[in-house]
């Protein structure tokens, strides 16, 4: 990697490979994307296995071949390096409020939500439909919980630029839209979700503008 640039293992529609592509983007950080097809299982190959022993996306590999795991430990990683501009306030009880409600969507949520869990309630004898009402059912809840967790005086979650929490939020939101949840208890959200994707750190990490999209 001779060019100092980093690499990152995505999946289009991960959610967690969105948050990292954002941050990504917001740190004006530099990197190639390298796909890893999640429905083929190219994440269970050896060679795939040997990077990410867990199987899933994003992994993050620096320059110097270092390889970095788990969305929200790349996510701390590329705030300490690039602390300009910042995903976390320096105020401690400020960061672990911003910190409470990206962790509703990457610990709650998402964990009983991703396609591993899916596939087994499916090994399970429950249909399509089922698993469908299952993530719907979880997600409502972390967005009741994020929406009352967040401020309601700012244009994003926590304040007037995007943060840990929105970085989080959007993709979740993303998977919402996708399996047909009921947002409209969820106003506050999508108006962050929408002041979010008109900025282009957040457009360019969309699923559907990756290169591995259909």
């Amino acid at each position: 990697m001779s060019d100092g640039r980093v690499h990152l293992y995505s999946y289009w529609r991960s959610t967690t490979s969105y948050r990292v592509r954002i941050a990504l983007n917001i740190k004006g950080i530099g990197y190639d994307l390298r796909p890893i097809d999640l429905v083929s299982d190219q994440q269970t190959t050896p060679e795939y296995l040997q990077l990410n022993p867990i199987g899933g996306v994003p992994s993050l590999v620096l320059a110097d071949s270092t390889v970095l795991t788990q969305s929200m430990a790349i996510l701390d990683y590329l705030d300490q390096i690039a602390p300009d501009p910042a995903l976390v306030p320096k105020d401690p009880v400020a960061a672990a409020k911003v910190r409470a409600a990206a962790f509703v969507v990457a610990c709650d949520i998402h964990p009983v939500n991703n396609l591993k869990v899916g596939r087994k309630l499916k090994t399970m004898g429950h249909s399509q439909d089922e698993v469908v009402d299952w993530m719907n059912a979880w997600m409502a809840q972390g967005f009741a919980a994020i929406q009352a967790l967040i401020r309601d005086d700012t244009p994003f979650c926590f304040g007037e630029t995007p943060g840990l929490a929105d970085i989080c939020l959007v993709p979740q939101l993303y998977n919402a839209h996708r399996w047909g949840t009921d947002l409209s208890p969820f106003e506050r959200l999508t108006e962050i979700e929408r002041r979010c994707l008109d900025l282009a750190a957040f457009d360019h990490a969309r699923p559907e503008n990756q290169p591995d999209a259909p």
